[in-house]
């Protein structure tokens, strides 16, 4: 369970969007916490990987013969 004080004109905001669409307010922050959390994963596995990059890189050309993508 999450409780979250939400500034007055956020609030107005999420009830202004839920009553418009019949979705609840919880939906939408859930919806809004989910992807942000995935942009943040998706961001820090980036900064790591640039900090600590892999021994062996491919061309594109390499990884086209891989998959076989003309196959």
């Amino acid at each position: 369970m999450l409780a979250v004080r939400l500034p007055e004109d956020i609030e107005k905001k999420l009830v202004d969007l839920a009553e418009k669409t019949g979705r609840t307010k919880t939906y939408y922050a859930r919806e809004a916490i989910i992807e942000h959390l995935e942009d943040l994963e998706d961001y820090y596995l980036a900064v790591h990987r640039l900090e600590n990059p892999p021994e062996r890189t491919w061309s594109l050309e390499e990884l086209e013969q891989e998959v076989d993508l003309e196959g």
